[in-house]
């Protein structure tokens, strides 16, 4: 941890020359602890997730291994969508994490898809996003070429497929019924919940995980360092770190880790050097406008 409070978690591999393909990626750890989870039993991974107390970071701050443990045990197939439709204003991380270490988050959803034995990842990357799409592509391909996506990945009898989708521009298809939505090739409108709970009934009516890129980036983290300490990085019942993008009127905008229930104070002041000119704080919005 830095003097700042700053940590390196999800970020660790970010400076690294070309750890955006799969031969550094390895170097580094990556796909390890995919081979670990295919080791363990589904339910075991979900528990270990649900233990981490890592909570979604696309907003809405459900517990994550809570949310994959809602899947009905009789209904197949199972879909995990990952959501990289970051529209929000102000808002970069998820892209960090698209074109500097695609294949953390990659990893991550393959361990989901196998926690709740789907046979289907697709990841839902904003339009806008041209450059970090062919990153992730990219990812995809090498990752299939390795024998970690596809099928009877690395010789647990278990297979899944891995896509991309980009959306249109369309800011509600960050919700994530919205998004199942656009995936179906319809309008990206929310469904009533209940009864369109996508864990229980999602993507073509089937159950379907929707993680946002960060949240999922963080599941290998949980599985290599275990969830006890990952849990205790952050709060009660709000483990491990998150990345903040911090904009506006900062000396040193961009984004930054830290652990879960950080002051405000200390992510401007610390981490971002206060506001120009020596001026008085006025107004802040989090989670953006």
């Amino acid at each position: 941890m830095s003097s700042n409070g700053v940590v390196r978690v999800i970020s660790r591999n970010f400076t690294v020359p070309n750890q955006a393909h799969i031969e550094t990626a390895m170097k580094t750890g990556a796909y390890s602890m995919l081979k670990k989870a295919v080791k363990m039993k589904p339910d075991g991974v979900t528990k270990m997730v649900k233990d981490s107390w890592l909570r979604g970071h696309g907003g809405a701050g459900f517990s994550a291994g809570t949310k994959w443990g809602f899947v009905p045990k009789d209904k197949f197939p199972r879909y995990v969508c990952v959501n990289a439709d970051e529209s929000e204003p102000g808002t970069c991380k998820d892209r960090l994490i698209l074109e500097y270490d695609p294949h953390l988050m990659l990893e991550g959803a393959l361990i989901c898809a196998w926690a709740i034995q789907a046979e289907r990842i697709y990841v839902y990357i904003r339009g806008e996003y041209f450059y970090p799409t062919n990153v992730v592509q990219k990812a995809i391909d090498e990752a299939r070429s390795m024998g970690f996506v596809g099928d009877n990945i690395l010789k647990s009898g278990w297979s899944c497929q891995v896509h991309t989708h980009n959306g249109a521009g369309a800011y509600i298809c960050g919700e994530e019924t919205g998004l199942i939505e656009s995936l179906e090739g319809k309008k990206g409108w929310p469904r009533l919940k209940p009864p369109f709970f996508p864990a229980a009934v999602g993507l073509w009516g089937m159950p379907t995980i929707v993680n946002n890129v960060e949240t999922l980036a963080a599941v290998p983290r949980i599985l290599e360092m275990g969830a006890e300490k990952f849990a205790a990085m952050g709060t009660p019942k709000n483990g491990g770190t998150c990345l903040f993008s911090l904009s506006g009127n900062v000396k040193k905008p961009g984004v930054y880790e830290l652990p879960m229930g950080v002051p405000l104070k200390t992510l401007i002041y610390e981490c971002g050097g206060g506001i120009p000119g020596g001026r008085q704080l006025k107004a802040v919005i989090p989670g953006g406008s």
